[in-house]
């Protein structure tokens, strides 16, 4: 068991991504509101509270240490909790990854001229992955017997050289089609979970602690793709403003003092800004200011 500081009871000790998902999972703590800093070859991030320490680790193995106890909370997939048959507290699921917001897939796959077309082929063949156990989970419910073997990397370029078949993890499928692989099934999606020690989830301090720092993780992601826009308008044309004006709920609409005008602040997706704009233009906005967010907390 590692000795953090004489495990100061009031430090939140937090297991973070090292490697694809790093640079994504910095992106948001900043948005969240802790912005932690670490030097090219360090593991050991820094951050200004005194309450937060960190570790950058492999997202494989931040489960297990969650369980024992060296954290008292990470950042890992949900892949990696299952295949470490990690007993934790999931504490929340965040919506993010190293590219798209959209969760992982591990994807069973082929050379692109295998005339495998299912899980029920391969039986007997020979597949490399390093998400071995649930890899032989999925062969077990297909009632499929064949040999599992743990990647240490470079996993495209092993079939059909090597082994017959990959089980691969793959955001859009680009490098798997790079590498003439042909996917044939899912075996699971998987997010970034925030996961809590029991022991730690179980101390009313340490789980305030856990609860404010999800919260504030929560609030940045409900941010990601929205801005904010104010504007004046005559409060004579409201009613034509407010049908061209989505809102997540209604928007705030305050008097200006001293005139027949109004002030509308509300919150939109960043997408729709540069045809509503225009729009909002015609029906009588002016003023029209758009700001970035960096967290929603309902």
């Amino acid at each position: 068991m590692v000795d953090w500081n004489g495990l100061d009871e009031r430090v939140l000790r937090i297991g973070l991504p090292k490697g694809s998902l790093q640079e994504a999972t910095f992106r948001l703590l900043a948005k969240a509101g802790y912005h932690f800093s670490v030097s090219e070859r360090s593991y050991f991030p820094s951050i200004d509270d005194e309450e937060i320490e960190a570790i950058l680790i492999r997202a494989q193995e931040i489960a297990r240490y969650v369980q024992e106890g060296v954290f008292d909370v990470g950042l890992t997939g949900k892949d990696w909790i299952m295949e470490c048959r990690a007993d934790v507290v999931e504490v929340a699921e965040l919506t993010y990854a190293k590219l798209t917001m959209r969760p992982v897939r591990w994807v069973l796959a082929v050379p692109a001229d295998s005339p495998v077309q299912s899980v029920r082929d391969l039986q007997g063949k020979r597949i490399a992955t390093e998400l071995v156990n649930m890899t032989r989970d999925y062969l077990e419910r297909h009632q499929v017997q064949a040999e599992v073997e743990f990647s240490w990397g470079a996993t495209e370029v092993k079939a059909p050289a090597l082994v017959d078949a990959i089980v691969e993890v793959t955001e859009t499928g680009s490098s798997l089609r790079a590498n003439n692989l042909r996917i044939i099934e899912t075996l699971l999606e998987s997010r970034t979970m925030l996961i809590a020690n029991r022991k730690s989830w179980a101390d009313p301090a340490k789980r305030e602690k856990i609860e404010n720092f999800n919260m504030m993780l929560q609030g940045a992601i409900r941010a990601e793709g929205k801005v904010g826009l104010k504007m004046n308008a005559p409060a004579a044309r409201l009613e034509e403003l407010m049908k061209e004006l989505p809102a997540m709920k209604n928007p705030t609409i305050s008097p200006l003092h001293g005139s027949e005008w109004v002030a509308v602040d509300t919150i939109i997706e960043e997408q729709s800004v540069r045809k509503l704009i225009p729009r909002l233009k015609k029906a009588g906005a002016q003023d029209i200011i758009e700001y970035p967010l960096n967290k929603v907390i309902y």
